[in-house]
């Protein structure tokens, strides 16, 4: 996976803050933008998130498919732990955008008169992925 510059910009954290709905979530996601796949003790020391909130946050995250893992393969007696990657921003906005179009409707129905909801047509979001030349 190619890794992906973030911004330390709070502006960055706060608009996924919007798309995920949680604090924990925002920092996990964007932390994990920034890297090439981070074991849950960086996460927790690169977040400053407590120890129990990351690993909650984590499986539902991934229960929700906006990360993914893979195992890591251990010699030692105990549990393999996993290596963990976030979607790519494309990827989430694509899983959010119908929920940001019906918010974004309910917006604009506020300003018409029930006159002219009849002749509204719905917004819609498209997602265009740029492809850069290498």
């Amino acid at each position: 996976m190619k890794k992906v510059r973030i911004s330390r910009d709070k502006n960055v954290e706060n608009t996924v803050r919007e798309i995920l709905k949680s604090r924990a979530r925002s920092r996990i996601y964007t932390y994990l933008l920034g890297k090439d796949g981070v074991r849950t003790e960086k996460i927790i020391k690169g977040t400053h998130l407590h120890p129990s909130t990351v690993r909650e946050t984590l499986s539902k995250m991934y229960e929700q498919k906006l990360i993914y893992r893979e195992k890591i393969k251990n010699d030692n007696i105990g549990k393999n732990p996993y290596i963990y990657y976030a979607i790519s921003p494309v990827a989430l906005l694509k899983k959010y955008s119908s929920e940001i179009e019906d918010r974004l409707n309910k917006l604009v129905i506020l300003a018409f008169s029930k006159e002219e909801i009849k002749d509204y047509r719905p917004v819609k979001i498209k997602i265009n992925e740029r492809v850069e030349n290498a």
